[in-house]
């Protein structure tokens, strides 16, 4: 059973703080991975089961190679259950219930596009906006680009090209690319990962300021205990491979978060039981080979 969490004040993130009654956009139920076969087979994800609430913010960590971008991949339909079933926005994954939105450690830019044409490319392939895509790539479309990009502080950096632009700026517009199609999922894969300090943690900010305001249900894999702590509502602790969850725990410090509570110290107390699981989760796994 879970510890309870340090709290520094509690303001629920709604609808992510509401009881079960709320709808999950996204659920495990037994589910399992395992790559290969026979003697080459791999376990990845050990039986799971797991729900994470519509408009939730949850962040999965765990030592390396413990199966949480599998998880990321099941929900987003790139990985198929071995067994057990996968169920996003109430029907099976494949059904593409819901739109998703990604953003991964690599921005990945088309170098040829303008940073607008970039940010756009999602309304160029999926409905409802394809359909319209060539009369409005010049108008709303290109507003609510303008409009997103402002938001991340890159008005001024929309003719632009993806080689004129910093790191932490290309990941800026890679976030406003995964939000400019209204997802209701969106999937983060260590987003951060290669940024100096500084830089990501002002994208913690921005990205939290995004989700308060659209409130996409996010899943975020993460090595980064206080990225977790600083973004998450719910963050589950996984267990060395094969993975499975070994603490789910709501975390309940008030929002609008910023970089001082994270030196506090009911924050630190919370990386620090993080921590200790997830120490204990690899030397549990080293000990047999020992």
């Amino acid at each position: 059973m879970s510890q309870a969490l340090p709290k520094l004040a509690i303001v629920a993130d709604a609808p992510a703080a509401a009881t079960g009654s709320h709808p999950a956009a996204i659920e495990l139920s037994q589910t399992t991975v395992t790559f290969g076969r026979g003697a080459n087979a791999v376990p990845a994800l050990s039986e799971t089961s797991l729900k994470i609430r519509d408009g939730e913010f949850l962040a999965l960590v765990g030592p390396s190679g413990c199966g949480k971008s599998t998880i990321l991949k099941l929900a987003s339909g790139l990985v198929r259950p071995t067994t057990g079933a996968v169920i996003v926005g109430g029907r099976e994954v494949a059904a593409k219930a819901l739109r998703i939105g990604m953003a991964f450690q690599n921005p990945t830019m088309l170098p040829w596009l303008t940073i607008e044409r970039n940010v756009m490319l999602p309304l160029k392939i999926v409905q409802p906006f394809r359909a319209s895509y060539g009369r409005e790539k010049r108008g709303a479309f290109r507003d609510k680009a303008h409009a997103l990009l402002a938001q991340v502080g890159l008005r001024d950096f929309a003719g632009k090209y993806p080689w004129q632009l910093s790191g932490g700026m290309l990941q800026r517009a890679n976030l406003c690319r995964a939000l400019i199609h209204e997802p209701r999922l969106l999937l983060l894969d260590e987003p951060f990962g290669a940024l100096d300090q500084f830089t990501r943690e002002e994208l913690w900010a921005i990205l939290q300021d995004l989700w308060l305001e659209h409130r996409p249900t996010v899943l975020l894999v993460t090595h980064d205990l206080r990225e977790a702590g600083f973004l998450a509502s719910r963050i589950c602790v996984m267990s060395a491979r094969p993975g499975r969850i070994l603490d789910d725990s709501e975390i309940g410090f008030a929002r609008p978060r910023n970089i001082a509570m994270t030196f506090e110290p009911d924050f630190v107390a919370l990386n620090q039981r993080l921590r200790d699981l997830i120490v204990n989760a690899r030397t549990g796994a080293a000990a047999p080979g020992a």
